[in-house]
């Protein structure tokens, strides 16, 4: 059946395809936020945190302490597959999990963390644990998060339903060791315009997006979507972090990339069933 390839296609780059969390148990349990709260909303909607991933990301690696990080302690270069799904996996369970696994997978990465720690190629010591780094890649990803959802899911999101979203999961970001975290839309904006003296783009910067455009793919039948939302979330970008990275895209590039974006959203809509929003939907009760 032909939903259920598609389906398939899209939980094997998800974090689900690491196993290890059973999203539909303890019944009851709702996680860090619950049904109800605006995080699940955004964060439910496979299609737009995607595209907002890849945007994430790099904005991230523009952050010369963030891209060190990543370059010396990661194998993005080599499995970027799975890269996507471990990250995927850990913004999915302090998400959608029960409250005890998603606390489990904060502490071990905090754990992690301790061992990530070098030097950058300016010289700069760096520390994956440094609250103040923790700050930039946690704003990166809400940031980008919230405007693929802007874009592709509902645009007519309220702004305090927005400032509701940075506060929620702000939290993630303390219980990892972050402080003075951006909550607001108006703060994050702010933040991200201070930071941007602090921000490098270099042969490094370039490779990143350079994996990142020839990304590989499950399948065949999947490289094409997959392309397609890379190119959404190069396109998300802010245009002062396009312009530092030398992306370029014309208008009808732009509009085109949109148009396509928004018909196979759709369709990956109708074919997840099963996906880590649904699961946990199902463990409050919410859905059949």
């Amino acid at each position: 059946m032909l939903r259920k390839r598609i389906e398939r296609q899209v939980l094997s780059i998800s974090g689900l395809a690491l196993g290890g969390i059973d999203f539909e148990k303890p019944a009851g349990d709702p996680g860090l936020f619950g049904p109800d709260s605006i995080t699940w909303r955004i964060h439910g909607d496979f299609s737009s945190m995607l595209c907002g991933g890849v945007s994430a990301l790099l904005l991230q690696m523009l952050h010369p302490l963030a891209l060190a990080g990543v370059w010396d302690h990661s194998s993005f270069r080599e499995d970027m597959l799975g890269r996507l799904r471990r990250t995927s996996q850990f913004i999915s369970a302090t998400t959608f999990a029960p409250v005890n696994d998603a606390n489990a997978l904060i502490e071990k990465v905090k754990s992690i963390h301790l061992r990530v720690t070098g030097t950058d190629a300016y010289g700069t010591p760096y520390a994956a644990s440094d609250p103040d780094l923790l700050v930039w890649v946690h704003v990166a990803e809400a940031y980008s998060f919230l405007q693929s959802h802007l874009r592709y899911r509902n645009p007519a999101l309220s702004v305090s339903d927005q400032n509701r979203y940075y506060q929620e999961f702000a939290r993630v970001a303390e219980s990892l060791g972050a402080v003075n975290v951006p909550d607001s839309v108006a703060a994050v904006d702010a933040y991200l315009q201070a930071m941007r003296p602090q921000l490098r783009c270099d042969e490094r910067t370039l490779e990143v997006v350079r994996l990142l455009q020839n990304a590989p793919a499950p399948s065949r039948l999947a490289k094409p979507v997959g392309s397609l939302m890379i190119q959404a979330g190069i396109e998300l970008l802010p245009g002062w972090a396009a312009t530092q990275l030398g992306i370029s895209l014309s208008p009808l590039k732009r509009r085109r990339i949109r148009f396509a974006t928004r018909r196979i959203a759709g369709v990956l809509r109708w074919a997840v069933r099963n996906g880590s929003w649904h699961r946990a939907m199902r463990r409050m009760g919410r859905l059949n």
